[in-house]
């Protein structure tokens, strides 16, 4: 029988907890009097597991044709950590739960419980690749001593996951999403050169949020028109740095513009998290909760930036630079960006969008002055190095004006939903931790 808290109304039977009575990051205290013993799930280094499964994870996106084209990647991270800290706190009992918290009778192991909930979500998103997660958890549950506690850890894992997939069946994520017609106005965004694609998750703002109440609760305001000042001006340092053969562009500014271009960004920030949880020793309990907190955040910054991006549907920087004579612009055809522009409307900056909800947990849980060093799969043995996770978060988003790929205003407006959805997350998910976190200026 699980125990359940409320959600948004459009997950109509399921809920959302929000908060925590004890930091669920915190190791056993006077309150709970449980010892971290190796096989606690408070014990340091403990948190292995989550860290295998979110790479096991980022392995199965890897693989052509696994993820659906019209299933946004940060939807299963949000589904899979979520389902892991359900599990591990449904069997230990500290913090309350994302959606709902199933009863153990006797001891259980938390290990194992999240394990199998991670293999079952899985294998239920990708049951193509129910090999690899087999794999996964034939290694994962071979750690773990057979007995009753394992064996009823395993049953609340897949009690957990098998619930969790049912309520996310309903948030929409299925549905055909709407083609998308050109406007015809300045500013109206066109699809893009070279090859010109169709724009992509013209649904995914209105899928049922994860912690939000809305797609556009954290909607940014209108940006200035495509023909005021401020726009050309901003436009014009796009054009101007953003060239692919810019001679005003650093070269450390074209490598960090070629370098975030290189991988999935709500990857990247997930390899941070595995770094620093590695780094650190972190308990299961501790990394279950991280990795809950911020593919939470990212699930739901993807769905505020589509959200916003169909709402205002603003061109490209490539189409005003190039195609733009015909509302005053100083048309310049021969111009192309450094990378190729991303098929969807420009405003507001998903890598501004995405980092920035990242930096705001990860500072929260890590600490605001932590050393960062960010790697790219796509780039093996290349790294960016910063002082703290809102440097690196900083550069992610000015990469994309390096790149020709958005404006000023699309990223301050980026920035802004980002870290407002962080913070948001962060404080619905463990309102101590908020409390005792300066939110982010941007």
């Amino acid at each position: 029988m699980a125990r359940r808290h409320a959600v948004p109304a459009a997950l109509a039977g399921a809920a959302l907890a929000v908060g925590a009575a004890l930091p669920a990051w915190a190791a056993p205290s006077a309150r709970d009097p449980r010892q971290p013993t190796s096989a606690s799930p408070f014990a340091p280094g403990s948190g292995k597991p989550v860290v295998d499964w979110n790479k096991t994870l980022i392995s199965i996106l890897g693989v052509p044709g696994a993820q659906p084209a019209t299933i946004h990647p940060t939807r299963s991270f949000a589904i899979l950590q979520a389902a892991e800290y359900d599990a591990v706190v449904s069997v230990t009992k500290v913090g309350r739960p994302y959606l709902f918290r199933v009863r153990v009778r006797g001891s259980a192991s938390a290990a194992a419980a999240a394990d199998q909930a991670a293999h079952d979500v899985l294998t239920g998103l990708y049951p193509g690749q129910a090999s690899t997660a087999d794999s996964q958890l034939t290694t994962e549950l071979s750690a773990i001593p057979a007995g009753q506690a394992k064996d009823r850890g395993i049953a609340v894992g897949r009690k957990v996951a098998a619930e969790l997939l049912a309520i996310r069946s309903a948030d929409g994520s299925a549905l055909t999403p709407p083609p998308f017609v050109p406007g015809t106005n300045p500013g109206d965004y066109q699809l893009t050169p070279p090859s010109f694609p169709a724009p992509v998750f013209t649904n995914w703002g209105n899928i049922t949020p994860f912690v939000l109440a809305s797609g556009s609760q954290f909607r940014p305001p209108a940006p200035p028109p495509v023909t005021s000042a401020a726009y050309k001006k901003s436009l014009a340092v796009t054009e101007s740095l953003g060239q692919d053969t810019s001679t005003t562009r650093t070269a450390d500014q074209t490598a960090a513009g070629m370098f975030w271009s290189s991988a999935p960004i709500w990857v990247a920030w997930n390899e941070v998290a595995q770094d620093q949880a590695t780094a650190r020793g972190s308990s299961l309990q501790g990394a279950a909760t991280v990795f809950a907190a911020l593919d939470l955040s990212l699930g739901d910054t993807a769905i505020g930036l589509y959200d916003a991006k169909y709402h205002y549907r603003v061109w490209r920087p490539i189409t005003a630079i190039r195609d733009g004579a015909e509302f005053g612009f100083p048309a310049n055809s021969s111009w192309n960006s450094l990378t190729n522009t991303a098929p969807d409307p420009s405003y507001p900056g998903a890598h501004s969008g995405f980092s920035f909800a990242a930096a705001t947990i990860l500072s929260a849980f890590f600490g605001g002055d932590q050393p960062v060093i960010v790697g790219s799969d796509a780039l093996p043995g290349q790294t960016r190095s910063f002082p703290d996770f809102f440097s690196a978060a900083t550069e992610a988003a000015l990469s994309r004006i390096y790149a020709g790929q958005h404006t000023s205003f699309d990223d301050l407006a980026g920035r802004a939903l980002g870290a407002g959805i962080g913070w948001f997350v962060l404080r619905h998910f463990d309102p101590f931790l908020a409390a005792h976190t300066v939110r982010p200026r941007v």
